[in-house]
């Protein structure tokens, strides 16, 4: 309840940050394109993101007769949340890593790499499809959906306005230059502070909820840590939008995407999966 209650206000935060923006580019009807823009974006999201994610990362659906041991994994697990069966993907990399995705449990997907299954024992795997679940219980999915669209319009916004000032807008209804600019630079920052703050808040509850779906919170965390390893060696060619859906940051180590984490530190995940125990 407390990260929910967190994760409405960082919410709250980001859309708040949406209409001051809104407010700097075009007054009250800025305001409400940017809220126009925002309702349009979100509701594309809801339907289409997860479509678009598994078709960006190649991913490939599978049947209970293609990958058995795979599909009855998930199906058990999924028994355990007390969760529909999701739809089960399999990606042809050697990244070792796995996301959830979906509007909600009843069109929700578990995708994970080629490069997971040969890495892990049986166990650890257990223990990412059960964070992974949690994730779908808890809603997770469209929550950081939503926070990603509406980060990207406050961008969006912060060019239009930092374009109006090159092109000498904004001089009739008296907006001071140097405000609107500093908006225009600040904004984009703080929303994807929000948004990542977002992001690590809901790994957290979804190792705790993974490690209950499993009963082995050790294999959760023995897992975390072949991953974080895996993904610092692996060269996998991520698109930085997407980073944030997977189990550990595949962009970690990399010059520029890494410079914002998505995710908390695998040391601190593994340290309170332990604790569990």
């Amino acid at each position: 309840m407390t990260n929910m209650i967190r994760t409405t206000l960082l919410l709250a935060g980001l859309t708040g940050l949406l209409l001051l923006i809104g407010g700097f580019v075009g007054g009250r009807s800025g305001m409400f394109l940017a809220l126009i823009v925002s309702f349009a974006m979100n509701f594309g999201a809801y339907w289409y993101s997860d479509k678009l994610v598994l078709k960006m990362h190649h991913a490939r659906e599978v049947t209970m007769a293609q990958a058995p041991d795979l599909y009855r994994l998930v199906q058990n697990l999924a028994q355990n949340a007390g969760l529909p069966m999701p739809k089960v993907y399999i990606m042809d990399t050697a990244m070792p890593n796995a996301f959830a995705t979906g509007r909600d449990p009843k069109h929700a997907a578990v995708a994970v790499t080629t490069g997971i299954m040969s890495i892990l024992s049986r166990n650890e795997l257990e223990g990412v499809v059960a964070h992974e679940l949690a994730h779908i219980k808890n809603r997770d999915t469209l929550i950081s959906t939503i926070a990603a669209t509406i980060a990207g319009v406050v961008t969006f916004l912060a060019s239009m306005a930092q374009w109006s000032l090159i092109f000498g807008g904004g001089d009739d209804d008296g907006a001071n230059p140097l405000g609107v600019l500093a908006m225009a630079i600040l904004a984009p920052i703080a929303a994807t502070i929000i948004q990542l703050a977002i992001s690590r808040g809901r790994e957290f509850g979804a190792d705790a909820g993974g490690a209950r779906i499993c009963g082995n919170p050790l294999a959760l965390a023995s897992a975390l840590a072949k991953l974080e390893a895996g993904a610092s060696a692996a060269r996998a060619d991520v698109n930085p939008s997407s980073a944030h859906m997977f189990i550990v940051n595949p962009l970690k180590g990399k010059s520029m995407a890494g410079l914002f984490s998505t995710h908390p530190s695998t040391e601190e995940r593994i340290a309170r999966l332990r604790s569990m125990q």
